[in-house]
């Protein structure tokens, strides 16, 4: 019942915002172009189409909004109007009253706000789909950043997830590709992701590993600032934090205004994210414009700031070796070996020519090499890839989802910091460096220094297990004694049973035949 009011719910809004106007100037087929018209009503819309749109997302709720999020990146894809109004989307979200935000702290922090906090900002900083954010001061005079869920955002969300649930099982069944693009699973990876959201301790816990990857320890802190968790006021539905300072990505004049290199920036971005993937296993996985600043504090200056730490990837060893040699095999283009990794992984079926996949992987991705990014699109390039893998029945695999959507995400920063970054040439070095790591003699020492442990208990044992293996020479022959006894006493029975088989058949025949005699 939810999921059908739900579905009438978008209906209505997509006709409440005219969203009739965005889909009839996108079609061109002439039958549902017509179709179109004759359900269209009432004069143009006065609205631009843009604002139309991030109204209609806003009103949609927390899914929707983050789609727009992810789109506003996008602006190769979409029309630049549209693109600047969903924008709007990353820190414009209409806030929840104030009293509502002060009522779940005190109900999750068991005292009210201003008893916890030497000061607290009534008034939001910045609201987004699932929560938004209050400045405080703790009494030692720490300033942090409190985050306080949404009131019934869980419900919302539940009626979403199930009726994609059932939008993903149509499209199963009904769409050519739809076993092939695994639908149903990619929604039950996105209700594992937002539920992970819903719950503010597992994403402080997000940034308190996020920080210790990019710690001094580990030599990373000129690259990524994360803020330190504040664990003592942290709840299921409140996440406090180090308070944060610095320059919001998007805006470009502002960076360049406070002497930040912007291209500097834009080739670090890359770094980041590859670092994230291949060193750790572990990104950033919502890093749209409004979650990432700049520092401009003279100490920290033109270092990144990640916020928001909802949604996050992880990945498997497997995954990040095949992801690796798929990269450094598509810069090297190397496309049979492309081919290769598709078949190897079970991506493909094992019956796949080579040849043919090779051959179709070089037409995608040959003309788009040695031009810059400005006029490169990641997102082409992979709906090309796409369309071509139609003919191989390549499965997509959910686990990747996040990372697709976070490589988009960094590929729209990086032409608006430097519209002439060469992301294959700013990532190549890096990744050879990491597969050298991993293959050469530098990740034999890590391997071995990592299951020594393991090893020192197991070589004492070695002689004992050996011996202990060998006084028994006589279980093999005895196995295969009972082995043989086994397989007669089964032709045994399977001839009796034939004998019973032919018996009953006679007797049948024979009680047929009487019966016609009388």
């Amino acid at each position: 019942m939810f999921t059908f009011c739900r579905l009438l719910r978008i209906i209505f809004i997509a006709l409440r915002y005219r969203l009739d106007e965005l889909v009839l100037s996108s079609i061109k087929h002439p039958l549902a172009y017509g179709l179109l018209r004759i359900v269209r009503f009432g004069r143009p819309p006065r609205t631009p189409r843009g604002v139309r749109l991030r109204l209609a997302l806003e009103s949609l709720g927390p899914i929707f909004v983050k789609f727009g999020q992810v789109l506003s990146t996008r602006r190769d894809l979409i029309p630049l109007d549209v693109a600047m109004e969903l924008a709007l989307l990353q820190d414009r979200v209409p806030p929840f009253p104030s009293d509502q935000a002060a009522a779940s702290i005190e109900a999750a922090l068991g005292a009210s706000p201003h008893t916890l906090f030497k000061h607290f900002e009534v008034d939001p900083v910045a609201s987004a789909s699932i929560a938004q954010v209050h400045f405080a001061v703790l009494h030692d005079g720490r300033e942090v950043a409190v985050k306080v869920l949404r009131p019934g955002m869980r419900d919302i969300i539940e009626q979403d997830l199930a009726l994609l649930a059932v939008l993903a099982g149509l499209v199963e069944r009904l769409a050519p590709d739809g076993r092939r693009l695994k639908p149903r699973q990619v929604v039950a990876e996105f209700d594992n992701y937002l539920h992970d959201e819903l719950d503010l301790i597992r994403e402080a816990s997000n940034c308190s590993q996020l920080r210790r990857n990019f710690s001094a320890d580990k030599g990373r802190d000129h690259l990524l600032i994360v803020p330190e968790v504040v664990w003592e006021y942290c709840a299921t539905t409140v996440f406090t934090m180090e308070r944060m300072r610095g320059i919001p990505i998007s805006q470009i004049e502002r960076l360049k205004d406070a002497g930040i290199d912007t291209q500097e920036l834009g080739r670090k971005g890359v770094e980041i994210f590859f670092m994230q993937v291949f060193s750790d296993g572990f990104f950033h996985a919502d890093m749209h414009p409004g979650n990432i600043f700049v520092s401009d504090q003279p100490e920290t200056k033109g270092r990144y700031i990640a916020l928001d730490f909802g949604i996050v990837g992880s990945l498997s060893e497997f995954d990040k070796n095949y992801l690796a040699q798929n990269f450094l095999a598509f810069f090297r283009r190397d496309y049979h070996r492309v081919a290769q990794l598709h078949i190897e992984s079970g991506w493909v079926p094992p019956t796949t020519r080579e040849e043919e996949l090779e051959g179709a992987v070089r037409a995608v991705c040959e003309p788009y090499f040695d031009r810059p990014l400005s006029e490169i699109s990641l997102g082409q390039v992979l709906l090309r890839l796409f369309q071509t893998s139609r003919r191989f029945n390549v499965e997509i695999q959910p686990q990747l989802v996040l990372l697709q959507k976070t490589l988009l995400n960094v590929e729209g920063m990086g032409r608006d910091l430097d519209p002439g970054l060469d992301l294959w040439k700013t990532a190549k070095p890096y990744l050879e460096k990491w597969m050298h790591e991993r293959v050469g003699l530098a990740g034999l020492r890590r391997q071995l220094d990592k299951e020594a442990a393991q090893w020192a208990q197991i070589m004492p044992q070695l002689p004992r297990l050996v011996h202990a293996h060998l006084s028994r020479p006589a279980l093999a022959p005895e196995l295969n004694l009972e082995i043989e006894r086994l397989r007669r006493t089964q032709e045994h029975t399977n001839r009796v049973l034939m004998t019973l088989c032919a018996i009953l058949a006679a007797a049948v025949g024979v009680a047929l035949w009487a019966l016609t005699r009388i």
